[in-house]
Order: C-alpha cells, then structure tokens, then sequence
C-alpha cells in the first residue's frame, strides 16, 4: 500500500503562483508513476500532468503546458507541482495518485491522495 497526502493549496490571484506537494510513504520502492489530475466544482475529474520514475517521461495537459512543472524528488518520495501564471479556470481539488504505468486516464490510478484546494481569483 502506498499513502499519498497533498499540501500547499490555497487561495491566490491570478497570475500569481503555487506549488503543491505530493509526500508518498509505504512501500515507495516500487516503480510507480506520479501523476496530478483535478477536479473543478460540477465537472470531471481531469489529467493535470504525470512523470515516471526517472523523471524522463513527463506529460501535461495541453490546458497548463507551460505554466506548469511536476517534478519528483525520489530521496524524500515527494512529487511536485510548480503552477505559475494562474488563471481561475485552474480553481479545482488537486490530487495526487500514483500507478504502476503512467496514464492519463483517472479511472486506473491504483492510489489516490485526498487532494488540496487550489482557488484562484479574478
């Protein structure tokens, strides 16, 4: 089992910036693949960005391409989300969920955190 728990929502003006945390704990030794995926008030949960062990295949959503950046640090099994240049369209419950295989379907993520709340204002 693999426990994943989110931090560093909150609330921010667009154009401004956020990093949400990911601390994984439990049998992190396995090869899973990181991703973040959100959740806007009355829509779909939806593919944020996701990267692999190594860090050497990492994918986003056309949506946030170049405003954001996941990154890992496997020393302390914390994966990261750098959001800048933020845009209430963004406003969403982010999780964290980790799989064996990198995807972006929601449906077969194998762990999911509970998520943190990111509001952006106008």
């Amino acid at each position: 089992q693999v426990q994943l728990v989110e931090s560093g929502g909150g609330l921010v003006q667009a154009g401004g910036s956020l990093r949400l945390s990911c601390a994984a704990s439990g049998r992190t030794d396995s090869s899973l693949s990181m991703h973040w995926f959100r959740q806007a008030p009355g829509k779909e949960r939806e593919f944020v960005a996701r990267i692999n062990l190594r860090g050497s295949n990492i994918y986003y959503a056309d949506s946030v391409k170049g405003r954001f950046t996941i990154s890992r640090d496997n020393a302390d099994t914390t994966v990261y989300l750098q959001m800048n240049s933020l845009k209430p369209e963004d406003t969403a419950v982010y999780y964290c969920a980790a799989n064996p295989f990198g995807t972006s379907n929601w449906s077969a993520m194998k762990y999911w955190g509970k998520g943190t709340l990111v509001t952006v204002s106008s």
